[in-house]
C-alpha cells in the first residue's frame, strides 16, 4: 500500500513538472516568434539604409559591440538575466591558480575572499556539486552572513576544495584594496569587519 502511495505521489509530481516545462516551453516558443519578427524588420531596415548609403556595416558593427556592452553592464548591475563565467576553463587543468598562503592570514582577513560574489560555469552546474542562488542563476550560493555555502565556518576551510570553481582557483586578494591596504605588511581594509561587506562596496572581480 506504501509503495502504491508512494508510486502516485511520483505520478502526480512528474505531472506537476511536465505542465511546469510545458508552460515554460510554450511561453519561450512565442518569446522566440516575437524576437524573430523583430529581428526581421530591424535587418530589414539595416539593409535598407545600407543600401541608400545611409549608414556603413563596418559602422554599424562597431556601435552594435558598444552597446551591447552597456546593456549587458546594465543587466548585470539590475540582476537581469543569467550569468555564467567568461571565457569559461576546465577547472581541472587550469594553472594560473594565484599561490598565497591563506591559512597564515586568515585572522586576519577573515576569509573575505569567500564573501564575494561570482558566476559558476557550465561545468560546476553540470556536476551538481556546488551550490548557485536559485534567485540569481548562476551566482555562488551565499549563507545570511554573506559567507559562500560551502565554507565550514569554524575552519575557514573550503568543504568542495577538490572541485572548487576556476574564480576561487585564479583569485588573487593582493591586487583588491577592499580587502588588503597593505598585503605585504598585512594591513586589512577594515571595512572587512563590518556587516553588509561587500554589498555596499566595489570589489574587484573575483576572477581577477
Amino acid at each position: 500500500m506504501e509503495d502504491i502511495q508512494k508510486t502516485g505521489l511520483n505520478d502526480k509530481l512528474r505531472q506537476e513538472m511536465v505542465e511546469g516545462l510545458l508552460y515554460t516551453h510554450a511561453r519561450l516558443s512565442d518569446t522566440s516568434k516575437k524576437t524573430l519578427e523583430a529581428a526581421s524588420f530591424v535587418y530589414g531596415l539595416i539593409e535598407l539604409l545600407s543600401e541608400k548609403g545611409l549608414i556603413s556595416i563596418e559602422e554599424l558593427d562597431a556601435r552594435k559591440r558598444e552597446v551591447a556592452q552597456r546593456l549587458m553592464k546594465k543587466n548585470s548591475e539590475q540582476g537581469i538575466g543569467i550569468l555564467l563565467q567568461e571565457p569559461e576553463f576546465d577547472k581541472y587543468t587550469f594553472e594560473a591558480e594565484a599561490k598565497i598562503d591563506c591559512k597564515s592570514r586568515l585572522h586576519l582577513c577573515k576569509a573575505a575572499c569567500c564573501r564575494l560574489p561570482f558566476a559558476l560555469s557550465k561545468q560546476d552546474i553540470h556536476e551538481g556539486v556546488i551550490h548557485w542562488d536559485l534567485g540569481q542563476p548562476y551566482i555562488i550560493a551565499q549563507e545570511q552572513d554573506g559567507y559562500c555555502t560551502h565554507l565550514e565556518r569554524g575552519s575557514c576551510a573550503c568543504s568542495v576544495r577538490e572541485l572548487r570553481p576556476v574564480p576561487c582557483r585564479a583569485y588573487d586578494c593582493r591586487k583588491n584594496k577592499t580587502i588588503w591596504l597593505d598585503f605585504d605588511n598585512a594591513v586589512i581594509n577594515p571595512e572587512i569587519l563590518k556587516d553588509g561587506w561587500p554589498r555596499y562596496a566595489v570589489p574587484e572581480s573575483h576572477a581577477d
